[in-house]
């Protein structure tokens, strides 16, 4: 119990804050304790969804902190959060419902409340870009963690081995995602081909521009700049994972404030998983989790892919996935501890 309150204390008084807005806007609006409970209960399922969705978030988060100065891990858990909350969360969806409808952003604005569904439809066509963008940059992330030829520790052996050995070719794992990408753009109707091909490649140009900016930790002389593209490179990977979490959000309620206040219940919740992970050495302990984690997000990026091609995964099969891959590389390090300690 106590290291909950020293890990969940800050994300369990935002949930109960969060949870009693959603009721107050459902009892301002619907004139009934059932209309509050109503929302109240769709931010709470909101919240439960996002935070076990982005499980795997949280590990990989608490790879890139374990190497970042205290100064940075505050900004992280504090610019980063009102960053992840308010920003992904709600000028996000804004912006991008402004650029794309091209109405003045006041008429977007009062667009949430008073045609939700016109708001949450001029998103959802969105999806394709957001696919690319966030499928490509993801497999990124998956490819240079798998395609290292340095890496020593290997889960799936004959797999990952195979893998680590094509890494002796250089920046193989930016040739196998546009390679990868090419493919379900040929696959795909022509009329989408342009998008798709143009927002995929803007996720690998980022993806390498703020990895170079994380490689600045190496270089003592300018620590700061480099903490700054490790906070960079955690919130890009934050955007990605949160890009396809508020469209499919969309699907449970069109209520944009509502939508902002779960998943910034699992945002907060996996923020505070991932200073745990941290102070508690997990990683370290448990050998093989973070290769669960980087599965679990080439998975995630797959999924994104076959939405692209119109391929509906429901959002708690691909929650699931990533979940089930994680729990299975857990159960594998314990047994590997538990032989170890055998030995």
């Amino acid at each position: 119990m106590r290291s909950y309150f020293k890990h969940f204390t800050g994300s369990t008084i935002f949930a109960v804050l969060a949870l009693g807005t959603a009721f107050y806007l459902g009892y301002q609006s619907g004139g009934s304790v059932s209309a509050g409970l109503t929302l109240l209960f769709t931010a709470l399922m909101l919240g439960i969804l996002e935070t076990s969705l982005s499980f795997d978030n949280a590990v990989v988060n608490a790879r890139i902190i374990e190497t970042m100065t205290p100064f940075w891990r505050k900004m992280f858990l504090t610019v980063g959060m009102i960053i992840a909350v308010f920003g992904m969360r709600i000028v996000f969806p804004l912006v991008l419902v402004w650029f794309i409808s091209a109405l003045p952003f006041g008429e977007v604005l009062a667009m949430t409340w008073q045609d939700p569904h016109r708001f949450q439809t001029i998103l959802v066509d969105q999806h394709l870009v957001i696919a690319g963008f966030g499928g490509a940059f993801l497999w990124m992330v998956f490819s240079k963690f798998f395609f290292d030829a340095e890496k020593e520790i290997h889960w799936i052996p004959g797999l990952e081995k195979a893998l680590a050995r094509l890494g002796h070719m250089e920046a193989v794992w930016v040739l196998v995602t546009m390679g990868i990408t090419l493919l379900v753009h040929e696959m795909m109707p022509a009329a989408h081909r342009p998008e798709f091909l143009l927002a995929s490649v803007v996720g690998v140009v980022v993806f390498l521009l703020v990895d170079g900016l994380g490689t600045l930790m190496h270089n003592p002389k300018i620590a700061a700049g480099a903490g700054f593209g490790a906070f960079l490179y955690l919130e890009v990977l934050d955007a990605s994972f949160s890009f396809d979490g508020v469209i499919g959000a969309f699907a449970i309620t069109d209520n944009l404030y509502i939508i902002a206040l779960g998943l910034g219940i699992g945002a907060f919740f996996v923020r505070s998983m991932t200073i745990k992970l941290v102070d508690d050495k997990t990683l370290g302990a448990f050998r093989f989790l973070e290769h669960g984690a980087f599965w679990a997000i080439g998975a995630l990026a797959f999924i994104m892919f076959l939405g692209a091609l119109e391929v509906e995964v429901h959002e708690v099969i691909s929650g699931s996935i990533g979940l089930v891959i994680i729990g299975l590389s857990f159960l594998a390090s314990a047994l590997h501890n538990k032989k170890k300690a055998r030995a």
